[in-house]
């Protein structure tokens, strides 16, 4: 039996009983915690690695915090090993990394360096010894510099550089990387990167950003196809979508079609390419004074539409959308004459985010509806909040774990009602670079110095071990806890929306 055999998911059961005070989670549930390579690794430079769009963004003068860069980051290509100790100190069973484009393939083209592949090489193999699941995400944003200067994700051409790209990864992994993500949440990177410019390249185009989304549909559908002829037969392919859980302000049949519109420019855009091989009609009329869609040339679609085995959802927060007017400049092509959005009541993150669980349960009840043969991983979820190290080098974060707590409660609640959710990674292992926010805020479990690159577990950290040590959670009332704040002021919805997003 070869690592990739004894590594892949067993097709999840319902709920265990419940036993004593245990909530308890399937056999088989993937426990895991993710991280994206641009946020962690540092060595820019090192292994003939060239710029990104995030080294050229975050070097732009009032793009990012601070002026903070990924240069070092948390250091993790040279602390790999003890980051993996930990993980293993934590009991996770499963790790979701991405794979740095600029690192394997510096211009976007051509074949791969081998000193980029060696690190991905080495970190799976001690993934591996430590019986951790590698879960490997192919793009996490970093497109190499090169290819945005020929043109980025609004050419056509990307796609199929991007295929190219997982060919070249998926020969030197796939023995070993039972799980693979094509994408993680291409909704950013085509409306945050091209829409409102406020992530890389940074650009400001309704076009552009609708040209990007369909090219980042299309560099899935192409990279699946390659990883399909490449991998294993028993290889798991899937893709990472920050869909939005919406919510009408009012029961209006202004405020739902408010819904209505937000829907597909963010979530139908790539659910009905992947899933149906269609664009969502609605979605080509609302955007008709935007673009025609001539980009999407015959057989777009069925390429779109590779089959999949399974959904990635990374989940924060929900939005509440109104009829109106969206703040300028707004990442909603087609849709901000016509929509605007409500901060939600209740405790918020650091990144002012409305802590609500609830949110998270209606967007697996709705896949359980839409795309009932269609397994789901949570492949993100977690919170920022404003830790640090007491007197005693101890990191307390009791609104973490709260926040922890009440999601993984909402997703025992959605597998009870019949949603195939086979894991949750949590969002983040380590303190990082939090894209345009820099350094500013903290969504680890470990607690990272950025000046000595010293790792504190903090309690969330401990409460993570042990609700994989018992395999679920203590049942009884959950205490949904946050940072209160102003909500008489309006916020964009997170990465689903937030500005800055994951």
């Amino acid at each position: 039996m070869t690592a990739v055999d004894e590594a892949r998911p067993a097709t999840a059961p319902g709920p265990r009983p419940e036993t004593g005070t245990v909530l308890r989670f399937p056999t088989g549930f993937r426990w895991g915690t993710a991280t994206a390579a641009y946020q962690i690794e540092g060595g820019a430079t090192e292994h003939g690695r060239t710029p990104s769009i995030w080294d050229t963004f975050s070097r732009t003068p009032g793009k990012v915090r601070n002026g903070d860069t990924g240069d070092i980051a948390a250091d993790h290509l040279h602390r790999m090993p003890d980051d993996v100790a930990l993980m293993k100190e934590l009991g996770v069973t499963d790790y979701r990394f991405s794979v740095s484009w600029p690192r394997v393939q510096p211009t976007g083209r051509g074949p791969a360096v081998e000193r980029g592949l060696d690190f991905y090489r080495r970190l799976v193999d001690e993934l591996l010894a430590a019986g951790i699941r590698p879960v490997a995400t192919l793009y996490h944003w970093d497109l190499p510099q090169e290819l945005e200067d020929a043109g980025g994700w609004p050419e056509r051409d990307t796609a199929h550089r991007f295929a190219e790209y997982a060919g070249l990864v998926a020969g030197a992994l796939g023995d070993r990387v039972p799980t693979w993500t094509t994408l993680n949440e291409p909704w950013c990177a085509a409306f945050l990167g091209y829409g409102n410019g406020v992530h890389a390249p940074g650009r400001t185009s309704d076009p552009a950003a609708l040209r990007a989304a369909h090219h980042l549909n299309l560099a899935h559908g192409a990279g699946a196809r390659v990883l399909r002829d490449r991998l294993p037969g028993t290889a798991e392919i899937s893709l990472t979508l920050n869909l939005h859980a919406l919510r009408p302000l009012t029961d209006t049949d202004a405020d739902r079609d408010a819904v209505r519109r937000i829907d597909a420019v963010a979530n139908r855009i790539f659910l009905d390419p992947v899933f149906h091989g269609r664009l969502p009609e609605d979605l080509v009329e609302d955007t008709a004074d935007v673009t025609d869609w001539s980009f999407v040339r015959d057989g777009d679609l069925e390429v779109t539409s590779t089959p999949i085995d399974s959904l990635g959802i990374n989940y924060y927060s929900p939005s509440v959308v109104s009829a109106g007017t969206s703040e300028s400049p707004s990442p909603w092509a087609g849709a901000e004459r016509h929509v605007a959005f409500t901060p939600a009541a209740g405790p918020r993150t650091a990144m002012d985010w409305p802590v609500d669980a609830d949110g998270l349960y209606e967007l697996l009840t709705r896949l359980r509806d839409e795309l009932p043969s269609v397994p789901v991983l949570v492949t993100e979820n977690g919170a920022a909040y404003d830790d640090y190290a007491d007197p005693e080098g101890e990191v307390h974060d009791p609104e973490r774990v709260a926040y922890l707590d009440a999601h993984l409660a909402a997703v025992h609640r959605a597998i009870a009602d019949g949603v195939d959710v086979r894991g949750y990674f949590l969002w983040s292992l380590l303190d990082n670079f939090e894209w345009a926010y820099g350094y500013s805020k903290r969504f680890g479990i470990v607690h990272v110095d950025f000046a000595s690159q010293r790792r504190t577990a903090k309690d969330s950290a401990r409460w993570y071990a042990e609700a994989i040590a018992r395999g679920g959670l203590r049942s009884g009332p959950r205490r949904v806890s946050g940072v209160r704040s102003d909500h008489s002021r309006a916020i964009p919805p997170k990465c689903p929306a937030a500005q800055y997003g994951r």
